[in-house]
């Protein structure tokens, strides 16, 4: 690669805004109920603008018009919570679980014409994908994104890919994306020979990957990918990660070509909160507390902690263990506190004192739910998730090579 090439791809760093508004929602334990939506519009972050109407409904009025809407709706409609929504959302859920388990269970439900997708819009981009063609998936708030997937634009990537074929020749790096990423990324790695990953089948996909190329980029969580290539034995040395404000990420083509494992520059809001430091305060208040954490957590973290695995693990873990154990929790804070009522034999706690809820998953209140389902009483389908035939296609070979690994 050229100089000129080199000065021409120097990006100037910029922020997602949902990575910016994280801290919007941090607030004490007990603040987390939803309020009317006209309260929690003082937040100062973006919202979907919503009929005047909704805005000053209390949570009996809502629940008694959602429980309407969805009488009349029958089976037409099926309602999904990500296990990271707030309570309030929740209940209204026919399905709970993690994004992928949500979209395949959407796609087993043809009777459902609708599908309102509570959780955030690459989900609901991997359900439209997923579903049949008559189905349509519908987004309570268009603002619920997602800043990890928001770190890695279609743009960006299609840039690096571009530059690493340049540098190490073609076949000699094979895509790999969380799922938490769009539906364009996904695509991508379609296109490429590359494959979806969970955060718990992670380790399966890089077996899977290093059995076909020498190299992998991994997109868009770097501490997954660096969490899983540890597991998978790759060594930190064998590492580059990927700056996409910066001429080929910030590497020599030297490094390029001497890593097995190429990491964007992306991490999740959430997880990158928890620390070392509160693991050790934990255990000093609690000297038998198990400390179990999710793989988006930093490397630091991830070693630290007794346990580590994805939402569900996180899940089967304290769900099992046994009565008057003690569980301090790194992850979303609408799960852990769920969790804590669900086992109250055990003294379960978030290892973070100050609690921030996912700013964008946050941002379905039940009077978004209830705006979407009063419209399709109307007959009117608003906030429809729509993915064109192209990115579904590759999108589609990618989800399924995941299927492939076990």
């Amino acid at each position: 690669m050229n100089a000129a090439k080199l000065e021409l791809t120097t990006k100037k760093p910029t922020l997602p805004i949902t990575e910016i508004e994280h801290s919007g929602f941090c607030k004490s334990s007990d603040e987390l109920p939803a309020k009317p939506l006209m309260e929690e519009l003082k937040v100062n972050v973006r919202w979907q603008k919503i009929p005047v109407e909704y805005l000053h409904l209390s949570a009996e009025e809502l629940d008694r018009r959602i429980g309407a809407a969805r009488k009349k709706l029958g089976k037409k409609v099926i309602i999904l919570g990500h296990h990271y929504q707030r309570e309030e959302v929740i209940e209204y859920a026919d399905i709970q679980g993690d994004s992928y388990l949500l979209s395949k269970e959407a796609a087993s439900r043809p009777e459902a014409d609708f599908i309102i997708f509570c959780g955030v819009h690459f989900m609901a981009e991997t359900a439209r994908i997923l579903c049949a063609p008559q189905q349509r998936v519908i987004l309570p708030n268009m603002t619920a994104g997602c800043s990890m997937a928001d770190m890695a634009p279609s743009d960006d990537v299609a840039d690096a890919w571009d530059d690493l074929e340049e540098v190490l020749g073609k076949g000699e790096v094979l895509p790999v994306t969380y799922m938490n990423s769009t539906a364009a990324i996904k695509a991508l790695c379609g296109r490429n020979g590359g494959i979806v990953c969970t955060s718990s089948n992670a380790p399966g996909v890089f077996e899977w990957a290093y059995k076909r190329a020498g190299r992998i980029l991994f997109l868009p969580d770097q501490h997954l990918g660096r969490n899983t290539g540890l597991k998978s034995g790759v060594k930190l040395d064998e590492m580059a990660v990927w700056n996409p404000f910066k001429p080929l990420g910030g590497n020599t083509p030297e490094q390029l070509k001497k890593s097995k494992l190429i990491l964007w520059r992306g991490h999740c809001s959430v997880h990158t909160r928890f620390t070392v430091k509160q693991i050790e305060s934990a255990r000093q208040r609690y000297p038998d507390v198990k400390v179990v954490v999710h793989p988006e957590c930093t490397m630091e973290t991830v070693q630290a902690a007794d346990m580590h695995g994805s939402t569900e693990f996180i899940r089967k873990a304290i769900n099992n263990a046994p009565s008057g154990s003690v569980w301090a929790v790194g992850t979303e804070i609408s799960l852990v506190n769920r969790l804590a009522k669900q086992n109250p034999d055990k003294v379960v706690f978030c290892l973070d004192p100050i609690v921030c809820p996912c700013s964008t998953m946050y941002r379905i209140h039940p009077a978004y739910v209830a705006w979407v389902l009063d419209g399709l009483l109307e007959g009117q389908v608003v906030n429809e998730i729509k993915v064109d035939e192209e990115t579904k296609k590759h999108a589609q070979v990618a989800l399924e090579r995941m299927l492939q690994v076990r």
